[in-house]
């Protein structure tokens, strides 16, 4: 798994470790959905709702577009079922 893979998980897992209910959850698995299956423009789209500088803006979509070109979709796939278990557990 790449850099951004790790990146992401020890996200998850640092959300994991927070223990309750922050109301992160439903906000992470859609973040996740956007960055691994929709496109660069939909993603950015998505992060104006919490960041509207347009550095941090044009930042995300340059990690966006470097993931699509280096992450397998194998890689997605298993970042995608990490968070999914996740979300779904009792902490979230």
């Amino acid at each position: 798994m790449k850099l951004t893979g790790a990146l992401l998980l020890l996200g998850a897992a640092l959300l994991l470790t927070s223990e309750g209910d922050c109301g992160l959850c439903p906000v992470l698995q859609k973040k996740v959905h956007k960055f691994f299956d929709g496109t660069t423009e939909e993603y950015v789209e998505y992060l104006k709702q919490y960041n509207n500088d347009p550095l941090v803006l044009e930042n995300a979509a340059n990690i966006k577009k470097c993931s699509d070109r280096m992450l397998a979709e194998e890689d997605k796939t298993q970042a995608t079922n990490f968070i999914n278990k996740v979300t779904g557990s009792r902490s979230c």
